[in-house]
């Protein structure tokens, strides 16, 4: 009797909002069996770690890792210091919500437990098409990272390399949405915002907002964002 052929295993980055929940659903489209990895990073909104969790637990995924990393210890970043105001505007050049080196940091992670896992592939959200100009989201960093995975990992010396996969990076926030809505993600669960109230609901005004508003919009499909009351 012929042994049946392993299910591959994948580590997702799932972070709670609209495109990590949607990378998640197409890794599991294609077979994998996903192991879903969050960071409790020092930043200002928890309500993140709570969408992760709900995302994680809705897709069924065979384990979900939350890590413990300080990088509110440095600072630097709208998002993790308390005292860097988030943009209500666009701005020019990189924005203060980008936070130093985190994709860096969270891929370095992922990598550690696929290798352990005995992994094929990290799945990662990132984009370079509707997004904040941050540049670790951007194809040259993903193939800088790629070449360090294959020569700083165990896996890769042995000539089996951990793949990093990105299938949103070249796509336009409608898009993802589109796909999302094809695989049944439930963008109800997920937190886009950067500065969102203790309830998890979106300021509306910032540029993960405008982009996910902008996205539902094109796509034709409804927002379901809870968004904050507004007076005047």
């Amino acid at each position: 009797m012929s042994k049946s052929t392993p299910i591959p295993r994948a580590v997702v980055l799932v972070s709670g909002g609209l495109d990590s929940a949607t990378t998640l659903a197409l890794a599991q489209e294609q077979g994998y069996a996903c192991y879903a990895i969050s960071f409790d990073y020092g930043q200002r909104h928890r309500c993140e770690l709570e969408a992760a969790r709900m995302v994680a637990r809705n897709a069924g995924v065979v384990e979900h890792k939350v890590i413990r990393i300080n990088l509110d210890s440095i600072g630097g970043s709208a998002l993790t210091d308390p005292d860097i105001a988030v943009p209500d505007k666009p701005g020019e050049g990189i924005p203060v919500t980008y936070v130093p080196a985190r994709n860096t940091v969270f891929l370095a992670l992922a990598l550690g437990w696929a290798e352990v896992l005995e992994a094929e592939a990290i799945f990662i959200g990132v984009n370079a098409v509707d997004y904040s100009g941050y540049p670790d989201c951007r194809p040259e960093f993903i193939a800088a990272f790629q070449t360090l995975a294959n020569l700083a990992t165990r896996a890769g010396v042995e000539g089996h390399p951990v793949r990093i996969e990105t299938p949103l990076i070249q796509l336009s926030k409608a898009e993802i949405i589109q796909q999302g809505k094809r695989l049944g993600v439930d963008y109800a669960l997920t937190v886009s915002c950067y500065d969102p109230d203790e309830e998890g609901r979106a300021c509306g005004h910032c540029d993960a907002c405008r982009l996910r508003t902008a996205g539902f919009s094109q796509a034709g499909i409804p927002d379901p964002t809870r968004y904050k009351i507004v007076t005047n």
